[in-house]
């Protein structure tokens, strides 16, 4: 199964010049749907990792079924101030600013192996945020998966050596 035909292309969204890959169209396909995640689970599990971490929002969509079907642990990144409890934060540079994320403390255990996932990897700064991030709480971020890349933006270039995968890749 060709995957690229069940993902929605939008032009100008979510700002004019951008087209937005849009994996809702995936997910409401039931067979294609377990298709990405039979391809997935392939991928992650290369890595074996002892949890999946998915990045707010869509890679929750991504690694929290696939955490399940795999039997692995599930845990988020998010933007700042969405979590409750004590959190770890990691602040980087977007294009114009910068932003944060968080996990929380007792997320992941000290050498625990994690895959980062999220749908889409473009230009990286939130992927190595996240690695960042991982690393900080002392895991051993061991793998990277996503459903799209957007070859033509160099993000797995800021991925700092870890393993990347996907499924689908666009090259312009």
């Amino acid at each position: 199964m060709d995957l690229k035909d069940h993902i929605r292309s939008i032009p100008d969204f979510p700002k004019e010049g951008i087209l937005f890959y849009d994996i809702s169209t995936l997910l409401a396909h039931a067979d294609a749907w377990q298709v990405a995640l039979d391809r997935l689970s392939k991928i992650v599990s290369q890595f074996q990792p002892d949890i999946l971490a998915g990045i707010e929002s869509r890679g929750f969509l991504v690694a929290a079924p696939l955490a399940a079907r795999l039997g692995l642990g599930f845990t988020m990144i998010r933007k700042q101030g969405k979590l409750p409890g004590d959190t770890i934060s990691h602040e980087y540079d977007l294009e114009y600013g910068t932003d944060t994320i968080e996990i929380q403390s007792d997320a992941v255990k000290k050498d625990q192996r994690v895959v980062i996932l999220d749908d889409l990897l473009a230009t990286g700064g939130t992927m190595a945020a996240s690695i960042n991030l991982l690393n900080q709480t002392g895991a051993d971020v061991v793998g990277i998966a996503c459903i799209i890349e957007l070859t033509f933006l160099n993000g797995r270039d800021r991925l700092d050596g870890v393993p990347f995968e996907t499924l689908i890749a666009y090259d312009d």
